[in-house]
């Protein structure tokens, strides 16, 4: 297996040597790029990311507030169709590929790591919705004042350590107060905000003993009040 490099090229010969393509459980509708060995592939990024002052692969996983929120936009096609997405936090862009596929004009997959952005790219081609897909490498939440201009956001388990859930919450709540749509999906993490959220759905979710301590987790879907 090759190290961690970080040119593009070399990302994109990272995330298919230490990947395989799957359907998540929730959304079999979808193929992604997935760590097989979880272990294996944290290891092998560990000093790379150290040095470089990268995320984990948290991209590598289908996470289940994810694949709750992908869930709900294929359901639900009326949410995004037409309309300008932005997917934040994206990971390995599975919710807005989910968007895509439910016909959303053009959709925004938004990380701050580059190895999840080029995941996302890998996936998007996969799915041939590549056309409808920008990865964008951003720290959105560094100024919460900046709502940008999209009619839908979508975050999937952002919650998960305080200070994440911090700058995620207040860039939600900004983006809804600017009249946004914004859902965020939560597996019941403890940093989660007990206010200014509005229930829409819930999905039990299949997830592994190796990054969750159940085989299923309950996932809440949110609609983030504009107040």
């Amino acid at each position: 297996m090759p190290d961690a490099p970080w040119d593009e090229a070399g990302r994109r010969a990272f995330v298919q040597a230490w990947t395989a393509l799957a359907a998540p459980p929730l959304v079999p509708e979808v193929r992604l790029h997935t760590a097989t060995e979880i272990t294996p592939l944290w290891l092998a990024t560990e000093e790379g990311l150290r040095e470089q002052g990268l995320e984990p692969p948290f991209w590598a996983f289908a996470w289940p507030g994810g694949q709750a929120l992908a869930r709900y936009v294929l359901d639900h096609p009326d949410t995004v169709r037409g309309r300008r997405v932005l997917d934040l936090a994206c990971g390995g862009g599975l919710i807005g590929l989910a968007a895509a596929l439910s016909g959303a004009a053009a959709v925004d997959c938004v990380d701050v790591d580059p190895l999840a952005l080029t995941a996302t790219a890998l996936n998007a081609a996969e799915n041939g919705v590549a056309d409808r897909i920008t990865p964008l490498c951003k720290d959105l939440a560094a100024d919460s004042a900046d709502t940008g201009d999209w009619p839908v956001v979508l975050a999937g388990d952002v919650c998960y350590a305080q200070p994440m859930a911090d700058r995620m919450m207040g860039l939600l709540r900004a983006r809804a107060a600017a009249g946004a749509l914004v859902l965020i999906a939560d597996p019941g993490r403890a940093h989660l905000p007990g206010d200014g959220l509005e229930p829409v759905a819930v999905f039990d979710v299949p997830t592994t003993l190796e990054l969750e301590d159940r085989a299923t987790r309950t996932t809440t879907l949110w609609r983030v009040k504009s107040r």
